[in-house]
């Protein structure tokens, strides 16, 4: 497995990161084992979480996810990069989410104990908070590297503008900056290449992008013809709803369909092709790739010694530039 520096820091994360999100409730804790072991066998060393974690649960099961990876790293945390998040609202209090001073020191702390580790490699605001001045989230979090809590702060789900301006705040007050910024991106979802991506590459911000294979749809497994499958993104608690929204549209089955039979020419699987595809972009350090089942990692996996034939990355740009400018038909 090969390593990138993330954005301009002299830390070094493999190609891949592994999303952890599916532990605990779309996955239980014995099949998250076997996922963090085959991911791990496979080169990754980068495993990325969330207080908000599992994915589809609400305020009763938030924080199960570190939990369940604290347990696994157990014994062997030098050897791996571990990047968490903190939003989200972990209990029922208007201070108890948000990125003001206070949820972020009070979430920092529970995170490490749920992780069992005394500082967190990574740690990303997972959304933006309209109602707390920029200037004081960024002084927490740089308080926090300050302490040793945490190495690199970063950011996901943030407008382009949003992530110029908290940058540039940083830098004005002499604090520590964002490393990384976590987008959505995939072949049916490239809108951040307009204008996130180049000031990334420019600026010397790591991207992580989550949804790679667009929450699965880009395995070709789904069928249009049937509602979603239990067990999937599309129908996982109070998740399913969000993503039926993004991806479960006749105009991406449409493009999946094109897609499928253009991997099946160049004799790869759907997701080995649409996560090298990513992995392509000059600006991308790491992918997050998912599983609900270890060997679902294995297409994925098989990306990371993957380049792209010339004509058939061109072929992909074109069949999917309708998602770049955000105008696909519906």
């Amino acid at each position: 497995m090969d390593h990138a520096r993330l954005g301009r820091s002299g830390l070094q994360v493999s190609r891949l990161c592994l999303g952890t999100m599916t532990f605990g409730l779309q996955s239980d804790e014995s099949t998250a084992v076997a996922i963090l072991d085959r991911a791990a066998e496979g080169g990754i060393d980068f495993l990325d979480s969330s207080d908000a974690y599992p994915l589809g649960g609400d305020l009763s099961t938030r924080g199960v996810t570190e939990e369940i990876l604290g347990r696994w790293l157990h014994g062997k945390r030098d050897r791996f990069i571990v990047a968490t998040k903190c939003f989200a609202p972990t209990g029922p209090a208007p201070f108890d989410g948000g990125n003001s001073r206070k949820h972020i020191m009070s979430a920092v702390e529970a995170s490490l104990r749920r992780l069992q580790t005394d500082y967190i490699d990574l740690y990303q605001l997972h959304g933006y908070d309209r109602n707390t001045p920029i200037d004081e989230t960024l002084g927490a979090l740089d308080d926090l590297v300050h302490q040793g809590k945490v190495r690199y702060t970063g950011c996901s789900n943030f407008l382009t503008y949003q992530i110029v301006r908290a940058v540039g705040r940083s830098e004005t007050l002499g604090l520590a900056r964002f490393d990384s910024v976590q987008p959505r991106y995939n072949l049916l979802f490239r809108q951040i290449e307009r204008e996130m991506l180049p000031f990334c590459a420019e600026e010397g911000v790591g991207v992580i992008p989550y949804n790679p294979i667009a929450g699965g749809l880009l395995s070709g497994k789904h069928e249009r013809s049937a509602p979603p499958g239990e067990g999937t993104r599309f129908t996982l608690g109070t998740a399913g709803g969000m993503y039926q929204q993004r991806y479960w549209h006749d105009s991406e089955f449409d493009t999946v369909d094109q897609l499928g039979q253009l991997a099946k020419q160049a004799g790869l699987s759907l997701v080995t092709m649409a996560v090298a595809w990513v992995l392509a972009n000059p600006a991308i350090t790491a992918p997050i790739i998912g599983a609900s089942r270890p060997d679902q990692l294995d297409a994925s996996l098989a990306a990371a010694g993957l380049t792209l034939d010339n004509d058939l990355k061109q072929q992909l740009d074109e069949l999917t530039h309708q998602y770049r400018m955000g105008d696909a038909p519906r």
